[in-house]
Formats: structure tokens, C-alpha cells, sequence
């Protein structure tokens, strides 16, 4: 039996060899792909975001009917190599799902005529995007590397994994670099965010790796043969990170210092939220979590076991059931939603009374400012301001505001309940936010009044109150 896919949670492999190799400077790359490709990627509609810029250093072959049907792609090839001429950059060809279903292989024709220019296969129809990232820097470490001796140079360290179609990363990225400097060590690369292709023969130069993500990039740092840390999320994975990294570049009394000031600067505003009246909420509030495998166990992590809210549920998006989720939704609805766009549409048919939190890909969301981090700890401060203020949001949609009324409304009088009804009410308001029940039952009962007092009705039963639900 062949299976649904109830909306795809991550992009192929091709468009992480994309969005991989086109943040290198001196890197041009030219897709073996199909008309209309140049315009997802260059316009960012893959991700409905501008977290991939219009990409100048793309050019694809363009394949029509003709050449997947009969005469392949390597005239294809050749026209755009000969088309683009010395570029001053690396030229890298990807092959794409299309390419791939008609067996295109270019290595021989490009070692016979272009010897230059490098071949990747993507693996578009076999991986997703996570790996297609992990095994593209892999791939440039393999094929760029100089092999010459590491010369290490104290107190540097590289950052590895920021790519184009990364949520949230330049911020995300410039916490990272926050914490890096606080513990006295300086930043020798992005990669390969902010670098060159010919860096990756420097990265083993580093002190220290740190890898940003936990889905992909674990395999290049592992060829380095350097000390590697992964960014940290929350309180203690944050204080972990300042002391490991302190340790292996030879600056434990700076990094102690910067883990003292931090408590009286960074992290002070998430200490008077996390003392004053609102803090009563927080054991209260049940979130859920559906991201990148990051922010998944990051989240789950720092508002759940730090912070002690309630995760009813934290998935990985590259391996959740999204049938499932909807319906875990329908059954289980919490407080806040940190998801996807596809998790934003579950809410809204479901009718839910969640607050949903942008937190992954694809979803309409701009986060290029540097001021909206998840990770350290001004990923903390920044995440516990974004609830608070939710909250209080949450209680502002339950105010009782004087309405203009547009007709005669049906005033209900003397309406009675049944045992049954009353039951099931409990059962619907046990299902919104704690902080919102009262207000939330109230209003649910003051409908199903009203919808009796229209029908003539006298007495309010299940099959009512299922109707205003």
C-alpha cells in the first residue's frame, strides 16, 4: 500500500546542496534541474521567508521534456558552462531529483572537458535536507581540503552549520558569537555562513568547533580532529558551554567572570519575571513543540525541566506524523504551540485556543534581526518575555468589553442544564489554557444559553452545546 504524506516537513537533499554551497563567497553553482527551480530558490518560496535571499551565484540548467525524456542533460550542462564563462569563482554542479530519475552522472564529461569544475550529487530523491547539509559540508571538506598539518592557534574558534533556510539563525548565530567572545575566545569562521570556500582548509586551524546545530553538521567537525562543543540552549546548557569552552582555550578565570556578570545582566530580567506575580503561571502554562530536532529538545529542555511548565509533547518535525499531530491536537491542546505554518493551519481547523509561536520552517516569518534569539542565555530572557507577554495577551481577548450590539439578541431565561451537559462543558474547558478557563467556560455557557433560548429550547443538552463548540 502506498503511503500519504500529510505535509512534507522538510525540504530534499538538492535544496540543502543549495542553500549549502550558495553562502559561500567565491562559490557558483549551477543546478541540473528543471525550469521554474531558479525561481523557488531565488525568491525564497520554499520557505515562504526571506531566510533564503535571492541567490546571484544560481544558475540551473533548465531542463525541459526533451532532455528528461530523450537526450539527457549533458548538452544542458555544457550550454551553461560555456554561457557563464570565468565567473572568479568555483563552479559546482548539484544534480536535482529530475537529473537524477534519468541517470544524469557528469563526472566523466566534466574530468574529460571542465577539470575544474566539481560534481555533487545531491541525493535529492534518497535524503532530506538535514542530512543533504550534513553530508554537502562533509562533501567540502573532502574535496577542498588542503591536507596540510593543523597549525591550532590559541583562542580561536569556528562556528559550524549556519546556512540559507536556517530559522532564526543570524540571531541565533550572533548569541553564539556573544558567548564565545564572553569567554575570551575569538571567532575564526563561520562556516559556511560568512566564509569562503577555501576556509575549510583553515577551520582545523581552530581551537575549538561549535557546531549550531543538532541535525547536521556534526560530520565535518568530526574531520577536523578539533575539541568540539555544541551551541547551547537555556540555563544549563549555557553555563555548560561558557566553562567547557573557558577550559579548552586556556581562559577558565575570564569565562568565570563572564558567567558572574551575565547573572547580573543578561539574565536579570528573567529573574524579576520569574519572581513576580506572573511567575504563579508558569507551572500552569502546558506548551507543545513541533521544530528542527535544535529547537525541539531545546525548548522541551529550557521550558519544561528549567523553567517547569508542562511539555505535552516536543517532536522533531523531519520525522513527525502530521496526521498524527493533528490529531494529538484535537485531543490535547496546549497553551503555546511553537511550530511550523502546517502546525498554525492544525490550530485554526481544529478550532483551538492555543498561541502559536513561529519556531521552524516552511511559515511566513521574517527573522533577520538580531534580537529574537531561542539559544544562550539571551535566548532564555527573550523566550520567557515572548510567554509573559502572551499571557497577558490571553487575558485581554477575556475581558468583559462592551460590545455595540448590531440587532435584538435573544436573551436567555431560566435555562436549565442536564447532568450530560454539564459534564461535557467540564470536559471542553479542562482543554484551554489554564488561565483561561473561567473566562473561557463562562462565555462557552452563556453561547449555549443563548443558542437555546433562540431554538425555544428550555433546557441545554450535549448535542447544544457540541453546536457552539
Amino acid at each position: 500500500m502506498t503511503t500519504t504524506v500529510w505535509d512534507e516537513s522538510t525540504a530534499s537533499a538538492y535544496w540543502a546542496a543549495v542553500n549549502t554551497f550558495c553562502s559561500l563567497h567565491d562559490v557558483h553553482v549551477i543546478a541540473d534541474a528543471p525550469v521554474g527551480c531558479y525561481n523557488l530558490v531565488g525568491v525564497a518560496v520554499m520557505d515562504y521567508t526571506d531566510a533564503v535571499p535571492y541567490l546571484e551565484n544560481f544558475t540551473p540548467t533548465s531542463l525541459t521534456e526533451k532532455e528528461i525524456a530523450s537526450s539527457g542533460s549533458s548538452e544542458s550542462v555544457i550550454d551553461v558552462i560555456e554561457k557563464l564563462g570565468d565567473t572568479g569563482k568555483q563552479l559546482i554542479l548539484v544534480s536535482s531529483a529530475e537529473s537524477e530519475m534519468i541517470g544524469s552522472d557528469h563526472e566523466n564529461m566534466l574530468r574529460m572537458r571542465y577539470p575544474d569544475i566539481r560534481f555533487f550529487a545531491s541525493n535529492s530523491l534518497g535524503e532530506n535536507e538535514w542530512k543533504g547539509r550534513d553530508r554537502a559540508l562533509g562533501w567540502l571538506h573532502s574535496t577542498f581540503e588542503d591536507g596540510a598539518p593543523a597549525r591550532v592557534e590559541p583562542g580561536t574558534v569556528s562556528i559550524v552549520g549556519p546556512t540559507y533556510g536556517c530559522f532564526n539563525s543570524p540571531s541565533d548565530l550572533a548569541e553564539t558569537r556573544r558567548l564565545v567572545a564572553g569567554c575570551g575566545g575569538t571567532v575564526r569562521h563561520v562556516y559556511p555562513f560568512e566564509s569562503s570556500l577555501h576556509d575549510i582548509a583553515d577551520l582545523k586551524n581552530s581551537d575549538v568547533i561549535v557546531v549550531m546545530y543538532r541535525e547536521f553538521g556534526q560530520t565535518l567537525a568530526d574531520m577536523l580532529g578539533r575539541p568540539v562543543l555544541q551551541a547551547p540552549f537555556g540555563l544549563t546548557e549555557t553555563e555548560r558551554f561558557v566553562t567547557s569552552l573557558g577550559k579548552l582555550i586556556g581562559s577558565e578565570e575570564t569565562a568565570a567572570e563572564f558567567l558572574r556578570e551575565e547573572k547580573r545582566t543578561t539574565l536579570q530580567p528573567l529573574w524579576d519575571l520569574w519572581r513576580g506575580p506572573q511567575s504563579e503561571w508558569f507551572p500552569t502554562i502546558r506548551f507543545g513543540v513541533v521544530a528542527d530536532r535544535t529547537y525541539a529538545e531545546g525548548l522541551s529542555q529550557f521550558l519544561g525541566r528549567e523553567m517547569g511548565m508542562q511539555c505535552l509533547f516536543s517532536h522533531d518535525s523531519a520525522e513527525t506524523d502530521n496526521a498524527g499531530l493533528r490529531k494529538e491536537l484535537e485531543t490535547s491542546q496546549p497553551q503555546f504551540l511553537f511550530g511550523r505554518i502546517v502546525d498554525k493551519i492544525y490550530l485554526a481547523e481544529t478550532d483551538a485556543k492555543t498561541r502559536f509561536i513561529p519556531a521552524g520552517f516552511p511559515g511566513p516569518i521574517v527573522r533577520r534581526a538580531l534580537g529574537t534569539p531561542f539559544m544562550g542565555h539571551s535566548g532564555a530572557v527573550y523566550l520567557i518575555q515572548e510567554i509573559v507577554n502572551a499571557l497577558y495577551d490571553t487575558l485581554f481577548t477575556f475581558l468583559p468589553i462592551s460590545r455595540r450590539s448590531t440587532g435584538e439578541a435573544v436573551q436567555p431565561k431560566d435555562i436549565r442544564w442536564t447532568k450530560e451537559a454539564n459534564a461535557l462543558l467540564e470536559e471542553i474547558v479542562k482543554k484551554a489554557p489554564f488561565i483561561s478557563q473561567i473566562s473561557f467556560g463562562r462565555e462557552m455557557k452563556k453561547k449555549a444559553e443563548t443558542l437555546a433560548a433562540q431554538q425555544g429550547k428550555e433546557t441545554v443538552t450535549p448535542d447544544l452545546l457540541r453546536m457552539v463548540r
